[in-house]
């Protein structure tokens, strides 16, 4: 199992209705994409809010196929929606871990 970590920090100005797109919007696109069984949105405590918030979503592929697909298939329209949605309000990485048994 793989998990496709984004991680995100978002400026206060666009937070809530960032929040809403992510979970009415975005995330439910990836999950068409057919690439992951499940997903997690969580938001990162414990960190300086005075520049903005912090999220992330770990999407779980059952196979690196499934998260090359994505990646080769589905992300590139999906981040350009968002530059588009939000423009330089937010700043986000992503890193691909395993699951270790």
């Amino acid at each position: 199992m793989l998990i496709y970590n984004v991680t995100t920090k978002v400026e206060p100005i666009i937070h809530h209705a960032w929040v809403e797109w992510m979970k009415d919007k975005h995330i439910p696109e990836v999950m068409k994409s057919g690439c992951f069984s499940r997903f997690q949105f969580v938001q990162v405590l414990e960190t300086d809010e005075s520049d903005g918030f912090t999220y992330a979503v770990q999407y779980y592929a059952a196979t690196k196929d499934d998260y090359q697909r994505y990646i080769d298939e589905f992300a590139p329209a999906l981040r350009q929606d968002a530059m588009k949605t939000w423009g330089n309000k937010f700043a986000g990485f992503r890193s691909l871990m395993q699951v270790v048994h």
